[in-house]
């Protein structure tokens, strides 16, 4: 049954929450620079993530690994610059976090003050529990996110679906429940069976926004370039394509290089 949906001026972490309680759906979409971000703040999209997949699409790294600090606060601040309404929420990149809490809430506190954003994501559940308590008792707004977690890639070894087996799906239960105990806003569930999203989400009283997790979701995620077709190699099961920008970009890319050699461009009436 499709929900009315609410009309916000701006986007807060207890707006997400409010969505969730009257089973509105929650749209995010990553982004990493200005000119993308107005126009999904301005199409209406719920949450920005400023992802470090910005390291595989903006920079072609072949992991999330590469990104530093300084690179997150960069792509945030020219993505606060650009909004109005959006939610902004900024990942925290490896190795700002995992293993030093004071180090995760002087990253945390880096990120809010230098870039603007309203929240900050960090990949893990009992394991961070400690930098989590230090970063909300900061007063900053925490986003989970569990089951595929890129930052642990070398440890996974491979990209295939998360917890599909018992042990690792009552891991990945015990863990949501956890980040809401302790007062996340928000857990993202990346590449877990359908069935064990939708049981985690009616479990918890937070949104769980999926990434390749079925629709039992309270909202969805993707990577900006993914959805609109920017990228080729790359086709999970999960992804919808809403454009295929690759091919239009090459083809203008190859009418202006054939019109300027031609001299077509610029005409008389292009002129000054």
């Amino acid at each position: 049954m499709s929900v009315a949906k609410k009309e916000y001026k701006r986007i807060t972490v207890k707006s997400l929450v409010d969505m969730k309680k009257r089973g509105e759906k929650i749209s995010m979409l990553t982004a990493y620079d200005y000119s993308m971000a107005k126009i999904m703040d301005g199409a209406g999209i719920d949450a920005i993530l400023v992802g470090d997949s910005a390291s595989n699409v903006m920079a072609g790294y072949e992991t999330t690994l590469p990104m530093t600090l300084d690179h997150m606060i960069y792509h945030a601040t020219s993505v606060v610059n650009a909004i109005s309404r959006s939610l902004v929420v900024v990942d925290l990149p490896f190795g700002t976090y995992q293993s030093d809490p004071k180090e995760a809430l002087r990253s945390s506190i880096r990120i809010m003050k230098e870039s603007g954003a309203h929240a900050i994501k960090l990949e893990g559940g009992k394991e961070i529990k400690e930098s989590i308590k230090r970063i909300l008792n900061a007063g900053i707004p925490v986003m989970g996110h569990l089951g595929l977690t890129p930052q642990s890639i070398y440890k996974f070894g491979t990209y295939t679906v998360r917890a599909k087996d018992d042990e690792e799906a009552e891991k990945l239960k015990s863990d949501a429940k956890l980040l809401e105990k302790l007062g996340c806003f928000a857990v993202v569930l990346e590449k877990v069976p359908a069935k064990l999203a939708k049981e985690v989400a009616e479990s918890i009283s937070i949104p769980v926004i999926g990434i390749g997790a079925g629709n039992g979701c309270d909202g969805q995620v993707l990577v900006v370039h993914d959805m609109l077709g920017m990228t080729k190699e790359f086709n999970p099961r999960f992804l919808r394509r809403y454009l295929d920008l690759y091919s239009e970009m090459t083809g203008a890319f190859q009418r202006y290089a054939e019109d300027v050699k031609s001299g077509d461009f610029p005409s008389e009436e292009e002129q000054y």
